[in-house]
Formats: C-alpha cells, structure tokens, sequence
C-alpha cells in the first residue's frame, strides 16, 4: 500500500479504521465505499487513493464494516445509513475537516446524500458512483449480494464477484485471490452480523424523494456503468432528473465497478469534476 497510511480514530465513541494518502496540506475528498459482504475502503479506493497525488484522501471503513467497529446497529437499510452518515461526521469532527469534497459509491452514495442533506456546510462537491436510494427494484444480482450468507464461500464470492464487474478477464489471474480474501473478511461473525443487520428482511427500502433531492445545492458528479447489473442505470436517471446541479456520465464496458474497471476514465472525469 505505497503511499497509504492507516489508523483507528475514535469518532462519536466508535473505533473507524481510517486510511489517509496524498497532500496533507491539500482540499481533501472523503471517499465512501458501498456494502457487500468483506467490503471496505481498499477494496473500492485502492488504486486512486495511489495515484491522485495533488489532494488529500480520506477512506474509512464505514462504521460496521471490515476492521472499524461493528456495533449494534438499529436494522435496515435507512437506520444504518442514518447511524453511518452520523458516524462520517464525527470523524469529520475528529479529523479537524471543516468541508470536503465526497465520493461515494452504491450504499456509500446514499450515505452521500444523506450527508448532504444532513450537514450541506460541510461539503463541496460530490460524485456518487452506481448510487442507490432512487426509487428502482432490486435486481436479481443484487438480490445474491443480499443473501451471499445462505453460502458464504469461495466459490460463493468469486461467482458474486463476477456479478459486479463486466468482464472478469480484467482482474487476470487476480480473481481467485480477490475472492479468497474478501470471503476470509466477509465470514468473520462481526462482519456478518453487521451484513444481516444491514439488509435485514422486512425493513423497508430507502428512497430519496424528489423533494429532499431538490434541496440539495452541491454540484453533482453521477456515474454509472453501462453495464452494472446492481444498481440499473435508471437510478441515476432519477438523480440527474431532481439533483439541481446534477451531471450524468455513463461508462460503457463498465458493470458496479467503475472505479476499478474503468479507473482512468473515472480518475480523469473525478479530477475534471473537482478542479472546476
């Protein structure tokens, strides 16, 4: 990890595994990973935190996933989101960070949104990557992300895996140990519990309405991969529909992650974006 420095900051009475890179006297960008069973800030920011070099970074492990704490959380996809966003803004608090730049990728862009709701002061611009919260149903790949437990091995992972990227040859001979690793994450009891607590059965959807959307004043960064068999591309639709400053860019030959498949188109519409 050249260049990327880890740490635990205790942040609203919860350990958040925090990793930092770049200028640290530069604007910084927050980046928001999505969910997933073994998800974290690594395995969505990897490569960029590496190699964007003229601003500071910020990658957590949202609260309940990978090496930060996972504490008892109300179920639910919106109780979550609203415990996590809170979370983002105690580290922000912690960190000194009065206002950033935020990234945020599938459930990291409904904790985005729900951040720019919240606490608009505290952020410039944002770019939500394959976002959910927008009024669409799950698909079937998802659906087997959600239920990744029912069997939770190797095999499980590296066929899930599959789901999120357009063509797996891009990953090369990387997608078995890919898989291994993120399973030996994703079956630890702390990391499952938080998973179930997430998506727990009979909890209602999260879905930002087009009346919340319109008070938001940032300007909007969307991408979406042609291809994503997550989240449809219909969702941005709905966001650059009634996000006022809203900018939509989608990327063929891309599925869920853009930011890995399709990294230097997505490092140079990022660094466009932020230097406006």
């Amino acid at each position: 990890m050249s260049g990327i420095l880890s740490r635990d900051v205790v942040a609203g009475g919860h350990r958040l595994r925090v990793y930092e890179a770049g200028d640290p006297t530069a604007p910084t960008i927050l980046w928001l990973h999505g969910s997933g069973p073994g998800a974290g800030a690594l395995s969505n920011w990897l490569s960029l935190l590496q190699s964007m070099p003229a601003w500071r970074h910020v990658a957590p492990d949202l609260l309940g996933f990978a090496d930060s704490e996972h504490p008892d959380l109300p179920p639910g996809i919106p109780a979550t989101v609203a415990a996590r966003a809170a979370s983002v803004l105690d580290l922000l608090d912690e960190l000194g960070l009065e206002k950033v730049h935020v990234v945020g990728n599938s459930m990291g862009g409904m904790i985005t949104l729900r951040l720019l709701l919240e606490a608009p002061e505290r952020f410039d611009r944002a770019i939500l990557m394959g976002s959910g919260g927008a009024p669409v149903s799950p698909t079937e790949d998802l659906i087997r992300m959600i239920t990744f437990y029912n069997d939770p091995t190797p095999g499980t992972m590296q066929d899930l895996i599959g789901r999120f990227v357009y063509d797996t040859a891009m990953l090369g001979d990387r997608l078995q140990e890919i898989s291994e690793d993120r399973t030996a994450v994703a079956i630890r009891p702390d990391v499952r519990g938080s998973h179930q607590t997430t998506f727990a059965p009979g909890e209602a959807p999260l879905v930002y309405s087009p009346e919340e959307l319109a008070t938001i004043t940032q300007e909007v960064l969307l991408v979406h991969g042609r291809e994503d068999r997550m989240i449809p591309r219909e969702a941005s639709w709905y966001f650059e529909e009634h996000l006022p400053n809203a900018q939509l860019h989608v990327l063929p030959h891309a599925g869920h992650w853009v930011q890995i498949e399709q990294v230097d188109r997505f490092r140079a519409l990022a660094e466009l974006f932020l230097h406006e």
